[in-house]
């Protein structure tokens, strides 16, 4: 089954939350809609499931217009962030009940019941009630009613965020895993970039509403068409630094200059933003080429066993990424190593116009 979104638009009194939206969703794909709060992917979800309708442009499944059908008339599965479960029902009779609603012969519908349950590891609870269960084993119940159904589409609008790290990374492999042997489409929204490229398959960008890219996870990575999709699918966000191209060298803040190297030797002189991974910058030069910089430390974030520094200078901020524990004082004075060779370069209106030959690790 396929899947097609054509000019959507959906306005609720008189503010444009979907804008001119244009998707292709093919069979046996998993898809994931990556954007901030309020970028319109539950929305957009809802609109595929059929729980909205559009305000305009129309909606295809299997080639067939079901704009306006029902989600009671769509073969489709939706998994929310809440644990939504029927507290009355043991485990058995809440995956097993679009099942029974559907009229399934009970035969089938014990069998389905145990092979979903053995997926999804939780086929020695299927005797217990929800409030039995731990919050992951609850959500894999939830993600069972959904599987059961053998539905073309099924949409998970971020099932994981309420789970612990552990649950979280245990999951997305068992998703991966699962929907190798589905031919439906699956689609997956979230705010995380990491998440998104651990779940690979396909990435939709979106932004208040408008769909910046779709393709294979990876080369949207990569290779993002403009500057706001490249600082969405990077966590933290990419650092843009403003710069200006002559005919032999490149200056940032007026003070930093270094020669156009080959990588970025096919640009024509003028204006541009320079974009750098918060991961690529350093604190040792690692290349020939990496650029020294003074800055001084704003502030030292450690998560665990990472470290994210934030640091300026007069001009501009950069947020770097380093393994490791790094303390620093705030107003420290450092050096940091900018690698001219990973510079992505967007020009004065936030299109790529270089891509970095060797993007290097995530």
């Amino acid at each position: 089954m396929s899947l097609r979104l054509e000019n959507i638009d959906h306005v609720i009194n008189g503010t444009s939350h979907i804008e001119g939206i244009n998707l292709e969703l093919e069979p046996g794909s998993f898809n994931v809609l990556l954007g901030r709060t309020l970028a319109g992917k539950t929305t957009l979800m809802r609109i595929m499931a059929g729980l909205e309708t559009p305000t305009r442009g129309r909606v295809l499944m299997h080639g067939e217009d079901v704009t306006r059908k029902s989600v009671r008339k769509r073969n489709v599965s939706m998994v929310y962030q809440q644990f939504i479960n029927y507290p009355s029902l043991t485990v058995y009779d809440n995956i097993a009940s679009p099942l029974k609603l559907a009229g399934v012969p009970r035969e089938e519908i014990r069998q389905r019941v145990h092979e979903t349950a053995s997926m999804l590891h939780i086929e020695p609870l299927l005797e217990r009630y929800p409030a039995e269960l731990s919050g992951g084993q609850q959500q894999r119940t939830a993600m069972g009613r959904a599987l059961v159904k053998d539905a073309d589409l099924i949409l998970f609008d971020e099932p994981l965020v309420n789970l612990d790290y552990k649950l979280r990374e245990e999951f997305r492999e068992e998703l991966r895993e699962l929907f190798k042997a589905r031919n439906c489409i699956a689609v997956y929204a979230t705010t995380e970039p990491n998440e998104a490229l651990a779940l690979g398959g396909y990435t939709a960008v979106l932004h208040e509403g408008r769909l910046l890219q779709y393709g294979p996870t990876e080369d949207v990575y990569h290779r993002p068409r403009d500057v706001l999709t490249a600082e969405m699918f990077s966590e933290p966000p990419i650092n843009v630094v403003p710069a200006m191209v002559s005919g032999s060298e490149v200056t940032f803040d007026h003070d930093v200059h270094f020669p156009l190297n080959r990588d970025l030797a096919s640009l024509t002189p003028g204006q541009y933003q320079f974009g750098v991974r918060a991961s690529h910058i350093g604190l040792a030069p690692q290349a020939q080429d990496d650029l020294e910089l003074k800055m001084k430390v704003d502030i030292a974030e450690i998560s665990g066993s990472e470290t994210f520094l934030h640091v300026h200078n007069e001009r501009f901020h950069l947020v770097l990424h380093l393994a490791g524990i790094h303390p620093f004082s705030v107003d420290q004075e450092i050096k940091v190593y900018f690698p001219t060779h990973k510079i992505y370069a967007f020009d004065r209106h936030g299109d790529v116009v270089h891509i970095p030959a060797r993007p290097g690790a995530r």
